[in-house]
């Protein structure tokens, strides 16, 4: 019975969070949280347009406040809007605006968007980031093109802090999916070294350390 409980409750959870997705439209958003509390549900909304969601005098949030009510009967939902200052780096908002290009443009312009893409992202300061466009681009048959800059770690630790995120666009040819992977500059790299004064003093004085036993 628990286990029922649980597999519902997620369900709910996961509806709760798609709508919240296609009320807002793609694009608009990167991430939606719920927390529970003792007053309530709260609902955040990472997003880097929060003028969008909030509405003018915040009546789109009332608004969807009010639907998580009655259609999802949620207690007492709490929207905070949790701000993106550099969407950049974020890979969902990335492959979003990609499939919304696709969309919009077509895929035979699929090259142009994607290098766009990349160009922003590593003009920003990322240290790297991959797009792995796969479907029918521009043949009839479908294939996977990747577009690739800087460092990417893909294997142990370090992989864990790269964003990732999917997304798809629906083209006339068909279905596009978009793959985008980010690795931000302020991710912390447990085997990254820094070379710096203090790094050349230290060596040096090993260095020295090793010489004197030698003798």
């Amino acid at each position: 019975m628990d286990e029922r409980k649980t597999v519902k409750f997620k369900k709910d959870e996961f509806a709760v969070k798609e709508y919240i997705k296609k009320f807002v439209g793609k694009g608009k958003l990167s991430k939606v949280r719920i927390e529970y509390t003792p007053v309530g549900e709260k609902i955040i909304i990472s997003t880097h347009k929060p003028g969008l969601i909030i509405g003018k005098g915040g009546e789109k949030i009332m608004e969807l406040t009010s639907i998580l009510k009655k259609q999802f009967k949620l207690e007492n939902p709490h929207i905070e809007i949790d701000e993106i200052t550099m969407p950049e780096f974020d890979a969902q908002i990335i492959s979003d605006e990609i499939a919304l290009s696709l969309e919009r443009f077509g895929p035979l312009k699929f090259k142009v968007v994607a290098y766009k893409a990349l160009e922003r992202i590593m003009k920003a300061g990322a240290l790297g980031a991959e797009l792995r466009l796969s479907g029918k681009l521009p043949s009839a048959r479908a294939k996977t093109w990747r577009f690739a800059k800087g460092l990417l770690k893909k294997t142990g630790e370090s992989a864990n802090v790269v964003d990732r995120a999917q997304s798809r666009a629906e083209t006339k040819p068909g279905t596009v999916g978009i793959k985008t992977a980010i690795l931000s500059p302020y991710a912390i790299l447990k085997d990254k070294i820094t070379i710096d004064e203090e790094l050349i003093n230290k060596l040096k004085s090993q260095e020295e350390n090793l010489e004197q036993n030698k003798k």
